[in-house]
């Protein structure tokens, strides 16, 4: 299984999705990691679509945001868009927002079956 783990450094977690730079994506076999590698994240940025046109412009981007990890079967992050959200349920990635911060910490957590989902955190 792969998890991706939406970062700016490729250290700590990134508080928001859209404006992450990159991934670090784990895989884990049981309760071992077997592989750690860094993905660059396409489409990030902001757009609001107040319009369909802007609409269909945040749709491309978070399509885009979503192609590097569609290997994945999670994706974690400390916060999300709900439109991202949305996107990448409907692309069968889970997406987890976490209030950790670091994603050596989140991956421990995830093994030990304690990583907690928090969907307050959506804006």
């Amino acid at each position: 299984m792969k998890i991706a783990f939406v970062t700016e450094d490729g250290v700590s977690i990134s508080k928001h999705f859209g404006r992450a730079l990159s991934y670090i994506v784990v895989e884990i076999d049981g309760k071992t990691v077997k592989g750690k590698e860094s993905r660059l994240k396409i489409g990030c940025a902001h757009s609001h679509g107040s319009t369909e046109e802007g609409a269909n412009e945040e749709a491309l981007k978070h399509r885009q945001m979503s192609d590097p990890i569609s290997d994945c079967s999670i994706v974690v992050s400390g916060g999300m868009g709900f439109g991202a959200y949305q996107s990448l349920m409907l692309k069968g990635i889970r997406a987890m927002i976490t209030d950790i911060d670091l994603i050596d910490d989140a991956v421990a957590r995830y093994i030990e079956g304690k990583l907690e989902d928090h969907p307050e955190l959506l804006h």
